[in-house]
C-alpha cells in the first residue's frame, strides 16, 4: 500500500500538468505515493501530457481519461476508484493548491485522528463577483449540515482511504463531500489554513451558474442526508399536519355555519367563502404529501442498498 494517493481532477490544463508534478516530486521526496490524474473530457493537449509524466514516470503516475466531460465529481469518483494510498489527498490541476500543505494534511489524518481534513483559503485571489457568492453558500451549508467548516469548495482535502471508498460522488456534490461522510458516520472533521496561489494559466472553468447549481445541490443532499432511508418521516409528517389545520379550518367554516342555522341567523353558502377553498386545497395537498412518502417508503426499501451500512468496527469470533 502507499503512503499517499493524489487525485488531481483536469480539465484543459495542460500547461500546468508537468509543472504541478514536479512540484509534488519535490515536497514528497523519498516517499511512497501515487499521482492519479483524470481528464475529464480535456479538448487541449493535456492527456497527450499525462501520458507523456506517465512515460517518464510509470511507477507513481496513473492516468484515467473520461470519455467526455462529466464534471468534477466524476473525475473525484473515478479517481478514488483508483486510489490506494493510506491517506488521499485531492486537489485542483490548476497550481492554485500548493503541494507544501499536503504534509501537515496528512500529519491531521494520522496523528490527530481526522477521517477527513478540508482547506480553507482564508485569504483568496478571486474577483468579489465570486468570494461574496462564496461566502453566502458557505454559511448557508453550514447552516444546513452543522459542520463547521468555512470552505466547504475547497479542492484541498485529505482523507482517510475509507472514507473515499465509502462515499459516492456524483452529479455536483463534490462542494458537498464533507455531508457525504458525515452521513455515512466519517464525522471527525477537521480544517485547515491553506495558501490559495494566483491561477498561473489559462481562466476559470466554473461560471457564476454554479452557485445557483451549489444551493439547489445543498437542498438536496440536505434531504437525502436526513431522508433518504425514511421519506416518510418528512412527506407524511407535511401531509399529516397539512391535512389537519386543513380540516380543521374546514370544520371551523361549517361549525360557524350551523351555529348561524342553529341561531337563525342569515348564512352564506359555504362554496360563497374563500376560507373554504383554502382548507379545501390545503386537505388535498396534504393528502399527496402523504401518498408521495408512503410511495417514496415503498421505493426505498426495495432499494438492494438500502442495508448498505458502513460499519466503524468488527470483532469475530475466533
Amino acid at each position: 500500500m502507499k503512503e499517499l494517493s493524489i487525485v488531481i481532477p483536469l480539465y484543459n490544463e495542460e500547461e500546468s500538468l508537468s509543472e504541478l508534478k514536479a512540484w509534488i516530486d519535490r515536497v514528497l521526496k523519498g516517499r511512497s505515493y501515487e499521482v492519479i490524474f483524470v481528464d475529464d473530457g480535456s479538448r487541449d493537449g493535456s492527456w497527450a501530457e499525462v501520458q507523456r509524466l506517465a512515460e517518464a514516470d510509470a511507477e507513481r503516475v496513473v492516468g484515467i481519461r473520461m470519455a467526455r466531460n462529466y464534471g468534477k465529481s466524476a473525475g473525484l469518483q473515478m479517481g478514488f476508484q483508483a486510489a490506494t494510498g493510506r491517506v488521499v489527498i485531492t486537489m485542483d490541476a490548476d497550481l492554485q493548491d500548493s503541494p507544501e500543505e499536503i504534509a501537515e494534511l496528512e500529519r491531521k489524518i494520522l496523528e490527530d485522528g481526522y477521517d477527513l481534513v478540508s482547506g480553507w483559503k482564508k485569504k483568496r485571489h478571486d474577483p468579489l463577483s465570486k468570494t461574496i457568492p462564496t461566502r453566502l453558500y458557505n454559511a448557508a451549508t453550514r447552516w444546513v449540515s452543522g459542520i463547521e467548516l468555512h470552505d466547504f469548495n475547497c479542492g484541498l482535502k485529505a482523507y482517510r482511504l475509507e472514507v473515499v471508498k465509502a462515499i459516492e460522488v456524483q452529479g455536483e456534490m463534490h462542494r458537498y463531500i464533507p455531508i457525504l461522510a458525515k452521513s455515512v458516520g466519517f464525522d471527525r472533521i477537521g480544517e485547515q489554513v491553506v495558501q490559495h496561489q494566483a491561477r498561473k494559466y489559462g481562466s476559470s472553468k466554473f461560471g457564476l451558474e454554479r452557485f445557483i447549481n451549489g444551493f439547489l445541490d445543498l437542498m438536496t443532499i440536505g434531504f437525502m442526508s436526513r431522508f433518504s432511508r425514511k421519506p416518510m418521516h418528512f412527506f407524511g409528517a407535511l401531509g399529516v399536519m397539512m391535512f389537519l389545520v386543513s380540516l380543521a379550518g374546514f370544520s371551523w367554516i361549517a361549525l360557524g355555519k350551523l351555529i348561524s342555522i342553529w341561531e337563525g341567523n342569515p348564512t352564506r353558502n359555504i362554496t360563497e367563502i374563500s376560507a373554504f377553498y383554502v382548507s379545501l386545497t390545503g386537505m388535498v395537498f396534504g393528502l399527496q404529501f402523504f401518498l408521495t412518502g408512503f410511495l417514496a417508503e415503498m421505493t426505498s426499501r426495495n432499494d438492494t442498498k438500502r442495508h448498505d451500512y458502513q460499519v466503524a468496527e468488527h470483532i469475530k469470533k475466533q
